[in-house]
Parts: structure tokens; C-alpha cells; sequence
């Protein structure tokens, strides 16, 4: 057992840690700027008491004589210039220190004291939470034995009654209005933050929505387990409060508010007086997709807290250490894969929360329209289509336009590209719940389309705005056609003789992706558009 102490121990998740690091059997010590607070928890759970301030003497620390100091206060975004002068000095005094950071910069910075920390014998390890110490767990066991790894997706879904701290509100705010950078598709992109609405499923009657933040998961995984793409969100139970996070984050970005103290408390208060609205029901969801042996699975990691025990579980990387610290490598570093998954479980084993594993079989959408006949495609064509998550190619074209009246009409309804030689090209491809969404850029001029499967093996759907098509896929001689054999316009079918004819085709041409894509208009109007060239990764794997 530890001599522990917990800065910021009578807050929202330093009072649960110190309750379990009591029920395990250390020696706690609950300590903040606040004594009467730190003696009144001590009292409660039988513990002892000290009153520390991080921003001004740190001696109090020594005197106290800890074998592990742990830093559940925050916001650590704030800590100003000199944001690792508490690690330092735990290092130099040689004490272990761990901490419960969501905040990237800090997690992934505190390596810069990585030799004074194997100098000294000790450990300093940031990011011992929810993310990036357990969500990082999860993917090491589901991973372990993949030979790709193509999308690691997390979120985290409290229930609405568990308690919201200060700084968990001011780590919020500070990335709202504010772009985040992640990694997709092999590259770093730029993303808004709390976007890309998505839902899920903690269990047969619960469904939360969720929308993509920053945390140390997006900076850290890419490199410690060789992600293409690394994805994060999280969600409010009250579709009123992700409202207002999405409202915030309009605001200050056009400078009407701030993530100051004021909005923060005001943030803090209103969420309060909505708290009675929602349960006490959350969890935490981690997706890997990815191949085992060449075929493609997705593996998910389902947790569901009850009872109120939600604020538990970013305490729970830490107790899991902590039960064996003595054998913790020294050095500083952020928390990755700093544990097995199966010791982490065995650490909620006293809380109301259920884990559950499944795996599926997964395929990207032109494997599952295909069906076998995928497999006559030449791998750099299949690799063209290989969609899990986002997926960029950029290459060149040639463009050519009809003449007459109705091509023209037609090409501007559906924003075709203008004519041109060597015209630069981007094609992005996202996946939806539904399919992809394709987004083709030639020399700055967009149009958009979203793919579905289709009815019938060989076949997909493709809707430009309230026109839908369906396309048959025949593949011979090694190039897949795009064939048009129904449409709706406004969900209402069009007659075979207002059917755009597509003479279109894709193939392979010396170990390099080509598209040939030719729409001729129905009723003799001749040509609409056609473009031809090559397209290549923008991030090759």
C-alpha cells in the first residue's frame, strides 16, 4: 500500500478517488487550498487532512512525506506559464506523481520531464482518466492481435445527475468556438469542435448523441498504435444542454463570450438547475476497426454506469496503478496502454457498472455492394474504395462540357465541374450511418453526393440533393461500370426516358487509380459532362 495524496481530493472526482483509494487500503491524504472542505471529506472517510496550495508553497508536500502525489484538481489547460512546476518539484523531492488530465497539450507535454524523472527513480504520468489511461487500455486489448488498425473511436456519455465540477466546465468551454486537429485518413485535419453529430447505443433503452472533442486520444494514438484515423466525442444526456454548448461555441466565436470564470460558473449554475431532468444512467463506448488476417472486423467495448457511480470512472486508471505502483517504470509520459484492460475491470468490480465486448464483421460500402465480385477489382482499385472513416484523394483531370441548352442546365443543377485540361482534383469520402458522402473538388468548384447501398447485389445508390439514382456496378476485364437503371426525383421515379445515360467506368492503368465518368442527357440532349484522370491517396497507407 501507498501514502497518497489527492490535491483537489474534495472536488467531484478527487473525493471518489479518495474513497477508493480508502476502501483499497492506502494511506490517503485529502489536500486543497480549502482546509475546511479537505477536513470535512477526511473526517467522512477516516482518512487524513492537509491544506496545499499548487500556485503558491509547495514545501508542505515534502513535509507530508507521500510515497505518490496525485493531481485531481485542474483545470490543467490553466496552469499558466510554468504548467509542470508540480510535477518538478514532486520529481526532485522523488515522489511519484499521477494526475487526471483530459487536456492533450498538458498529457502529451509533461515528457519534457522525462529524464529528471528516470534520474530521480520516479514516475510522472499525466492523463491516468477516462482518457487517455482507460480508453487506451480498451484499444490495447481489442487490437492486440490486428494487423491494420483503420479507425479507433471513443465517446463518453455521462448520465445528466452525475455531478459537474468547475474544471471539467472550464475544460469545456476553453474548446468551444475553437477548431480542433485530428487525425484522418493517414493525414492531420482540421475539424470544428463539438461537430459531426453522431448517436449511440449504451444499451437496449438508452441513446445518447455525441459530438467530436478534443482529448489526448486524438494527439496520442495515432503513434502508439498506428491508427489511419482516431476519433473522439462526447455527449450531454439533455438535448437542451448540447444546445447550448453548440450556442457557446457560436458566440465566442463571433467574441459576443469567453471561457472566463464568469461563463463558466453561469455554464456551472444552469447545468445545476437542470440536473433533476436527467438520470443517473452513462457510459463509455470504444470502437476498433480494423483487419484480422485480411478481413475486416469491428471490435467495441461497452460500458454502462448505474447509480450514480458515473464519477467513479475517471478515477479508476489511477486506482488501478496504484495497486501495483511499485512496479511502474519510471519516467514521465502520458498514460497509454500504462495497464491491461482486465485490471481495470477487476477495478469496478465494487461499482455499478457493466462491460460488455462484441465483434462484428465489417466491409467498406463498394465490398458490400459488390459481394464476391469485389475480389476482380485490382487491390489499388479496391484500396480507392477502402472507406472506414475519411479518406482524401487528389490527382488531376481532363473536363469536357456539353453544348446544348438542357446539358447546360443540367450540369449547373448539379454543380458538374467547368471544362478544363490538367484540372486539379480532390475527392473526399466520409462515411455516414448511412453510406459515404462523396465530395469532389475540380479547381475549386464543389459538388457533393451520398452513396448507399443498394437493393440488389452489384448495385448502390447515389442522391445529388432531392435526385436519387440507382447504379448498377458490372466488372469485367478489371474495370467496375457505373450504370444508371432508375431514378426519383423528390422520392418520385422518374420514367426510363428522362434517365440520364452514364458512360462511366473506373480501372486500374500501370499500378495507378483512374476514373473515366461521361453523363449523356436523356431526350437527344446529348452530353452533360464528362471527366477523366487518375486519382492517388493524399496520405498512402
Amino acid at each position: 500500500m501507498a501514502r497518497v495524496l489527492v490535491v483537489g481530493g474534495y472536488g467531484v472526482f478527487g473525493s471518489k478517488l479518495c474513497d477508493l483509494l480508502v476502501r483499497d487500503g492506502h494511506d490517503v491524504i485529502v489536500a486543497g487550498r480549502n482546509a475546511g472542505k479537505a477536513k470535512a471529506l477526511a473526517t467522512q472517510l477516516g482518512c487524513t487532512a492537509a491544506r496545499i496550495d499548487t500556485s503558491g508553497d509547495l514545501t508542505p508536500i515534502t513535509q507530508l512525506a507521500p510515497d505518490v502525489l496525485v493531481d485531481a484538481a485542474g483545470p490543467f489547460h490553466s496552469y499558466g506559464d510554468d504548467p509542470y512546476r508540480l510535477v518538478q518539484f514532486c520529481l526532485e523531492s522523488a515522489v511519484h506523481y499521477l494526475d487526471l488530465s483530459d487536456d492533450a497539450p498538458f498529457s502529451t507535454g509533461v515528457t519534457a520531464l522525462d529524464d529528471l524523472a528516470i534520474a530521480k527513480g520516479c514516475f510522472a504520468i499525466s492523463g491516468a482518466s477516462s482518457v487517455p489511461g482507460l480508453s487506451s487500455a480498451v484499444v490495447n486489448a481489442l487490437s492486440n492481435d490486428m494487423d491494420r488498425i483503420d479507425v479507433i473511436e471513443s465517446a463518453i456519455l455521462p448520465g445528466n445527475r452525475a455531478p459537474r465540477g468547475y474544471s471539467v466546465i472550464a475544460s469545456i468551454l476553453n474548446q468551444m468556438g475553437r477548431p480542433m486537429r485530428l487525425w484522418r485518413g493517414g493525414a492531420w485535419r482540421e475539424a470544428p469542435t463539438w461537430s459531426s453529430r453522431r448517436t449511440y447505443d449504451l444499451d437496449a433503452g438508452t441513446r445518447r448523441a455525441a459530438r467530436m472533442i478534443s482529448v489526448p486520444d486524438l494527439t496520442l494514438f495515432p503513434a502508439a498504435f498506428g491508427a489511419r484515423s482516431v476519433l473522439f466525442r462526447a455527449g450531454l444526456e439533455l438535448p437542451v444542454m448540447n444546445a447550448g454548448l453548440r450556442l457557446f461555441g457560436a458566440l465566442r466565436r463571433v467574441g459576443l463570450v469567453s471561457a472566463n470564470p464568469f461563463w463558466v460558473r453561469a455554464m456551472q449554475w444552469m447545468a445545476d438547475r437542470l440536473e433533476p431532468l436527467g438520470t443517473d444512467r452513462g457510459g463509455m463506448i470504444v470502437d476498433v476497426t480494423g483487419t484480422v488476417r485480411g478481413d475486416p472486423i469491428r471490435r467495441r467495448w461497452r460500458l454502462l454506469v448505474e447509480e450514480g457511480d458515473g464519477p467513479f470512472i475517471p478515477t479508476i486508471a489511477v486506482r488501478t496503478l496504484l495497486r501495483d505502483f511499485t512496479r511502474i517504470a519510471p519516467g514521465a509520459r502520458a498514460c497509454v496502454a500504462a495497464f491491461p484492460l482486465d485490471q481495470a475491470e477487476d477495478a469496478m468490480q465494487d461499482l455499478k457498472v457493466t462491460t460488455h465486448r462484441n465483434e462484428e464483421i465489417v466491409q467498406p460500402l463498394f465490398q458490400r455492394a459488390l459481394g464476391p465480385v469485389w475480389t476482380d477489382l485490382d487491390p489499388v482499385h479496391q484500396q480507392s474504395h477502402w472507406v472506414f472513416d475519411f479518406e482524401r484523394l487528389t490527382g488531376r483531370a481532363s473536363v469536357e462540357r456539353g453544348k446544348s441548352w438542357m446539358a447546360r442546365l443540367l450540369a449547373a443543377i448539379f454543380r458538374f465541374p467547368k471544362a478544363g485540361a490538367d484540372v486539379p482534383v480532390c475527392v473526399t469520402k466520409t462515411t455516414t450511418t448511412e453510406g459515404e458522402t462523396w465530395e469532389r473538388e475540380f479547381a475549386g468548384r464543389l459538388f457533393r453526393s451520398h452513396l448507399s447501398i443498394g437493393t440488389k447485389t452489384g448495385h448502390v445508390f447515389e442522391r445529388f440533393g432531392p435526385f436519387r439514382f440507382e447504379l448498377s456496378l458490372p466488372v469485367a476485364d478489371g474495370r467496375m461500370a457505373l450504370e444508371v437503371t432508375r431514378g426519383w426525383v423528390f422520392g418520385l421515379p422518374l420514367p426510363a426516358i428522362l434517365l440520364p445515360v452514364s458512360d462511366s467506368s473506373e480501372y486500374v492503368e500501370n499500378g495507378q487509380f483512374h476514373f473515366d465518368v461521361g453523363m449523356i442527357a436523356p431526350l437527344g440532349g446529348g452530353l452533360i459532362v464528362r471527366y477523366r484522370g487518375w486519382l492517388e491517396s493524399d496520405a498512402p497507407i
